[in-house]
C-alpha cells in the first residue's frame, strides 16, 4: 500500500509543460476522491457504531482542527522567508493522508486477523481507491511548491503510516474501535476538498477547462461510490 504512493513517479517521464496541463485535472481528481472517500466510506462506517450527535461532533472536530491548523500554517508561511514556495494545503494533505493511512492499516489488519479472505478483499478495495487519490495528492504537492522528487518522497512517507497501523493491530491482536477517529479523518478530508481544492479547480478561463475539471472531479466521486457499493 505504501508503494502505491509512488504512482506519481510516472509523471517524471513527462515534460514540465505536459505536467502543468495535468496538474489541475489531478487536483480535481483528488477533490472527488477525498470527498467521495469521506462521504461514501468513512462517514457511513464511522457513524454505524456511534450516536448521531457524537458522530457529528467527531466529524466537526476533524473539520475544525484542520481549519485551525491551516490558519496557523498560513500565519507561519507569511512570517517565513519568501524563498519558501510551499503552500499550507500541501502540509494538510500529507497530515490528512497519514491519518487516513494509519486508520486504514488498523482496520485492514484487524479484518485480516479475523478472516484472511475478507482482509485481502478489503486491501484490494483500498488499493484501487488509493491509486487515483495518490495521483491527485501528487498533483497538489507539485502545484503547491514541491519538486517532483520531493513530492514522491513525502507521499511515500505519509503512506508508511499504513504498515505502522497494521503492525499496531497485529501486535495487539485485537479489533480496534476507531469509529470516532474515522469520522475525525472524514472531517479532515471534507475540509481539504471544500476549502482548498474545489476553489482551486474553479479558477478556469474556458468552458473546456471547466468541463475537464468537473469531469475529473466526477470520476473521483464515481470511483469511490462504486467501491462503496461493491463492498456493501
Amino acid at each position: 500500500m505504501s508503494g502505491i504512493a509512488l504512482v506519481g513517479s510516472i509523471t517524471i517521464l513527462l515534460k514540465p509543460a505536459a505536467l502543468d496541463r495535468l496538474l489541475l485535472p489531478f487536483v480535481s481528481l483528488a477533490a472527488g476522491t477525498l470527498l467521495g472517500g469521506a462521504l461514501f466510506h468513512m462517514v457511513p462506517e464511522g457513524s454505524a457504531a456511534l450516536e448521531p450527535l457524537l458522530a457529528s461532533v467527531w466529524l466537526a472536530a476533524g473539520f475544525a482542527t484542520f481549519l485551525g491548523l491551516e490558519l496557523f500554517l498560513h500565519w507561519h508561511h507569511s512570517h517565513r522567508s519568501q524563498r519558501s514556495r510551499r503552500q499550507p494545503v500541501t502540509y494538510l494533505i500529507l497530515i490528512g493522508d497519514a491519518v487516513h493511512n494509519f486508520l486504514g492499516g488498523l482496520g485492514i489488519a484487524s479484518t485480516f486477523l479475523i478472516n484472511p479472505t475478507a482482509g485481502i478483499t478489503a486491501w484490494v478495495a483500498a488499493a484501487v481507491h488509493e491509486v487515483p487519490q495518490e495521483l491527485g495528492d501528487f498533483g497538489i504537492l507539485v502545484r503547491g511548491g514541491f519538486p517532483r522528487r520531493s513530492a514522491l518522497l513525502w507521499n511515500l512517507l505519509s503512506g508508511l503510516t499504513f504498515p505502522l497501523g497494521g503492525l499496531v493491530a497485529y501486535f495487539t491482536a485485537q479489533q480496534f474501535e476507531v469509529s470516532g477517529l474515522v469520522l475525525f479523518g472524514a472531517g479532515n478530508f471534507i475540509y481539504i476538498a471544500a476549502s482548498d481544492l474545489v476553489p482551486e479547480i474553479k479558477t478556469h478561463q474556458s468552458f473546456r477547462a471547466a468541463a475537464t475539471h468537473f469531469g475529473f472531479f466526477g470520476v473521483g466521486m464515481a470511483l469511490t461510490l462504486f467501491l462503496a457499493m461493491w463492498n456493501a
